[in-house]
């Protein structure tokens, strides 16, 4: 990477632009639960609503590549932060669906950007990619090693969802969030912290592989549910207060809380947890389903362009995942 030039620069970085695309028109739950029946799977509006909290959710087309929904959510948060393709010195893209096994999605991104310098490479750490590449994004700012990087989290889950199995095809959804974070000389990232325990890898995951040319065992996400979601609440818990008690605050102190978008249930406990009101929450979930690495900086875009999240205010993002995977940010916007 030539740029040590950069060496000295801010110490720094701090959220500077946000976007988010999502792909097509939105597929509703009765529309879905038409769809599903011709798979002879029986489900309806009021049951995932119950269970999840979602009602609709994006599903890309066949045509329609990971990198494209990537690009797309880059180029909002480029304009978002009046930075051009000549200023951005690295591109990670959090993503568990690339286009390809090489190379990776964030190279693909950066040809279509046409951005010709800097390093660009993905971070697999499925729902919890977001925060990782964030935290790592933000180690290679304040090294003085990248000035302006592109963070990206982006999925097509779609493509890995067993059709025939209505406990996990209804929860997922397609899009692609993004965020410019930039050298600065006042604290933006405030505090992250990552964690993983590879002995609950069983809980969730998508084994399937290719070998001498062949997609070998189980192609198809595969998830328990209750485990997962009773490790969930534990960890998004532990986490935020651990970037807290790093950051030198408490919980009230926290304006929003943006936790990955899995199930309405799980953000209302890891809310109810840490002392916060449901008004502090955001929720998109019901909007965009679970859309893995992607759903939190898709709901910082919402919540930034809606008006709630204003400069200054402190912002506390979360990841939980396959893996086993967990990490939180805390934010100054």
């Amino acid at each position: 990477m030539a740029n040590s030039h950069l060496q000295g620069g801010a110490p720094f970085s701090r959220i500077v632009g946000t976007g988010r695309f999502l792909p097509g028109e939105p597929v509703t739950n009765d529309a879905l639960a038409q769809r599903l029946a011709g798979h002879g799977v029986e489900t309806s509006d009021a049951w995932i609503q119950e269970r999840t909290g979602i009602t609709q959710r994006y599903l890309a087309s066949a045509e329609v590549s990971c990198s494209d929904l990537a690009v797309n959510a880059a180029r909002i948060a480029m304009a978002d932060a009046g930075i051009g393709a000549d200023q951005i010195d690295m591109i990670l893209v959090a993503t568990s669906t690339p286009d390809m096994i090489f190379p990776s999605t964030a190279c693909l991104v950066q040809k279509k950007l046409g951005i010709t310098q800097g390093a660009a490479f993905d971070v697999q750490a499925v729902c919890s990619g977001f925060v990782y590449a964030l935290a790592t994004a933000d180690l290679f700012i304040r090294a003085g090693k990248a000035r302006n990087a592109l963070v990206i989290g982006a999925e097509v889950f779609s493509r890995i969802l067993d059709w025939n199995d209505r406990g996990t095809c209804v929860l997922f959804g397609d899009g692609a969030g993004a965020v410019v974070l930039r050298a600065s000389q006042t604290p933006g990232v405030l505090a992250h912290r990552l964690h993983a325990r590879g002995e609950y890898e069983g809980i969730l995951r998508t084994p399937g592989q290719i070998s001498h040319g062949n997609a070998t065992g189980h192609p198809f996400l595969t998830m328990d549910g209750q485990a997962v979601f009773k490790l969930a609440v534990q960890v998004l818990e532990s986490s935020a207060r651990e970037v807290l008690s790093d950051a030198q605050m408490q919980p009230d102190q926290v304006d929003w809380l943006i936790p990955h978008q899995a199930n309405v249930r799980i953000l209302q406990f890891t809310a109810k947890r840490l002392g916060l009101p449901l008004s502090k929450l955001v929720v998109t979930v019901d909007q965009h389903g679970n859309t893995s690495a992607a759903s939190v900086p898709m709901a910082l875009d919402v919540a930034r362009r809606d008006g709630r999240v204003q400069p200054g205010h402190h912002v506390l993002l979360q990841g939980v995942g396959g893996g086993f995977t967990w990490g939180a940010a805390l934010v100054r916007m």
